[in-house]
């Protein structure tokens, strides 16, 4: 149960590499949720042309009855935009699986890059027996590293890709030997929304490692980043950190690029490269 490309490229790496069949994914239509792209290309012509898919937004009377005929050994689910309801979460021997890119319970929700936005010093993933609300099952195998050093948006995405592929690894083969999992303590829980559009607009006046953090968290899938400077809003697509001349003012443009600016930040000169 998927609608996010490189989330179903994971569990399809691991079936491959463990000899299981995906006898089928289930996506809703495009544009049923706010909570991924409405404007991405539509999951289903992304999968191989192989792939059975089924596209419906009804779990309950279309999709249950579908996956209940296949007598599924497991149901995985990765960037899926809605609550699996009961009548599907019973149907597999082994249970339903989510995947989620942060060491749950910290991080509950569809945005986990704000954890490293506001200050996470790791990156993380989970795998998790999915129950009625979004990421709150036990926990069947977790993952938690520090950031990269060459930190910016796809060394983020390559670190949960690893850890995604270690979690389903381990955690699977301990659902099917018949552990049910670490129940979460609700009261470390943390909720991880969408950025708001004044967030995704970098201030200037922040520490340099500060605005790199934030920038490598906006840009994990694509560049969401903005920065305003000389009157103009631009798309930050990386960030670098060197060393100025001398003092300035947060803010200043030390110098102009044919690809951003170098700028003064609230502690040093960054690299600012636009798109």
């Amino acid at each position: 149960m998927n609608a996010y490309l490189p989330g179903y490229n994971v569990i399809a790496e691991w079936a491959e590499r463990r000899g299981h069949e995906i006898v089928l994914v289930v996506t809703p239509p495009v544009g049923t949720s706010d909570r991924y792209d409405k404007n991405a290309a539509p999951f289903v012509l992304q999968l191989p042309r192989e792939t059975s898919v089924l596209v419906t937004r009804d779990l309950r009377s279309v999709a249950a009855p579908v996956i209940a005929s296949l007598v599924p050994d497991l149901v995985i689910s990765a960037a899926f935009p809605r609550l699996i309801p009961a009548e599907i979460l019973g149907l597999p021997k082994y249970g339903a699986l989510n995947l989620h890119p942060s060491p749950l319970p910290v991080g509950r929700g569809p945005n986990p890059g704000r954890l490293i936005y506001e200050g996470a010093t790791t990156v993380g993933a989970t795998l998790h027996r999915t129950e009625a609300e979004f990421d709150t099952g036990a926990i069947l195998s977790q993952r938690e590293r520090p950031l990269p050093d060459d930190l910016d948006g796809p060394a983020l995405f390559a670190a949960w890709n690893e850890m995604l592929a270690e979690v389903l690894d381990e955690g699977v083969a301990r659902a099917v030997a018949g552990e049910r999992g670490t129940p979460q303590d609700p009261a470390k829980a943390t909720e991880a929304p969408f950025y708001t559009e004044a967030e995704r607009r970098i201030d200037l006046t922040e520490p340099a490692a500060t605005l790199r953090r934030k920038v490598a968290a906006l840009n994990v899938t694509s560049p969401q980043a903005r920065v305003l400077l000389d009157g103009t809003e631009a798309i930050v697509t990386g960030l670098r950190l060197i060393s100025s001349d001398g003092p300035a003012a947060p803010g200043t443009v030390l110098a102009h690029h044919d690809d951003g600016w170098t700028v003064q930040a609230g502690d040093q000169a960054i690299r600012l490269i636009t798109g």
